[in-house]
């Protein structure tokens, strides 16, 4: 309570009442306000903060603006490490900024822990983060950012679609763009893009892939205009997979032209290793060169330092080919080896759902009729609530093939 501490800061400085009451104040005056019986004008909060010698803020129970800006850097750090590398990082931010919560009502760092905190509550599954998350963006809404509020936007929108309610998702992300629009007269422009490649990914996800491409053309239009090349590798990958899953081979191979253009120009290694991962499909999928393929995924794990983040597809493609080529033992192992990595969209997840189908036909070259219609049914089952795709449509046939 304010009297509290401004009676255990006089303590502190062995003041009397009389002393800090001063000219401005009385003796019994100071007494009701330290007894919280009174509360003080500003100014007259101004003028006993000056006769202690310290900050208004302080006898409000407010951060100093340095501290806040320390306690910020050290959430940003922690904030930023990727979750393989610390599990934890969500709790490790509760903590950090919990004991500040009730003081963070103004500034720029106010606003971005209060951003921070609620994404950790609602990672750790903890209630209250949504009232929090609301003061913050209204907080960014009267400070006219747009970057951030757009930011706490996609975020919301975000967790339907992690949930894979795409539709729901993209209902929710319209409604943040409105408002987003109506109450920022000018937004960054990597906040306008970035409002763009999340509505293009939406807009792919329920299978409008016209207007995904009509906004997607947009963005990248927005961006030469700007000359700020952001996300545009991330837009032509995303418009490339569609194709391929869509079987447009023409508008794939535009794409892809389009992204190792710009990887080039941009010297970008992942928009290059993304193409050279559709190019291994490519040869698996169309022009059935299994032994290239396998030579290429080679030379793909021993020469690139994303590895990680590409071992699920090139584990996958590599299982594909070792199956055609009737090397059943290794094909299957390999498929061990595959872990499905943490991703939503239904682009992705068509061309990952697929492992099981694969199962399923080196189950049957194994002699293991049951095992394989179950895995089969398994891949039925996850492709069941996505686009219809040539992957989806592959599943069914291999339900029907092993269990006739």
């Amino acid at each position: 309570m304010l009297g509290e501490r401004i009676r255990k800061l006089r303590k502190q400085k062995k003041m009397t009442l009389e002393a800090v009451a001063g000219t401005e104040l009385t003796k019994g005056m100071l007494s009701l306000i330290e007894n919280n019986k009174a509360n003080p004008s500003m100014e007259s909060l101004t003028y006993i903060a000056h006769q202690l010698g310290v900050e208004r803020a302080e006898l409000l129970g407010e951060v100093h603006s340095h501290e806040l800006r320390e306690i910020l850097d050290r959430a940003e750090k922690i904030f930023n490490i990727p979750l393989t590398e610390f599990h934890d990082k969500y709790l490790q931010i509760i903590n950090q900024i919990e004991p500040h919560i009730d003081k963070l009502n103004h500034g720029y760092e106010g606003a971005r822990l209060l951003e921070i905190y609620s994404y950790s509550l609602q990672k750790q599954q903890r209630t209250g983060w949504e009232s929090l998350l609301k003061t913050a963006s209204d907080m960014f809404d009267e400070m006219n950012i747009s970057s951030n509020r757009t930011s706490i936007g996609i975020f919301r929108s975000s967790i339907a679609f992690s949930e894979h309610n795409y539709q729901e998702a993209l209902n929710i992300f319209i409604n943040e763009r409105k408002e987003i629009e109506a109450k920022h007269a000018y937004i960054e422009p990597m906040a306008r893009l970035d409002l763009d490649y999340s509505e293009a990914v939406y807009l792919y996800a329920v299978g409008n892939s016209k207007a995904a491409i009509e906004t997607m053309e947009k963005a990248l239009a927005y961006s030469k205009e700007k000359r700020i090349f952001y996300l545009t590798d991330d837009l032509y990958r995303l418009a490339s997979a569609h194709a391929l899953m869509e079987g447009d081979i023409q508008k794939k191979e535009h794409y892809l032209k389009k992204l190792k253009q710009y990887g080039e120009f941009a010297d970008h290694p992942s928009s290059i290793y993304f193409c050279e991962l559709f190019a291994i499909m490519d040869l698996i999928a169309e022009k059935k060169e299994y032994e290239q393929a396998l030579a290429r995924i080679e030379d793909f794990f021993s020469s690139i330092e994303l590895v990680d983040f590409y071992a699920p597809w090139l584990n996958l493609e590599k299982a594909k080919a070792l199956y055609y080529l009737g090397r059943y033992e290794e094909a299957y192992q390999t498929l061990e080896m595959f872990n499905m990595p943490d991703l939503h969209h239904p682009i992705d997840l068509s061309f990952l759902y697929v492992k099981e189908s694969y199962q399923a036909l080196l189950l049957m070259e194994c002699g293991k009729k049951e095992e394989a219609v179950t895995a089969a049914q398994k891949a039925v089952e996850n492709f069941e609530p996505l686009l219809d795709s040539k992957m989806k449509e592959f599943s069914r046939k291999v339900l029907e093939q092993v269990s006739g």
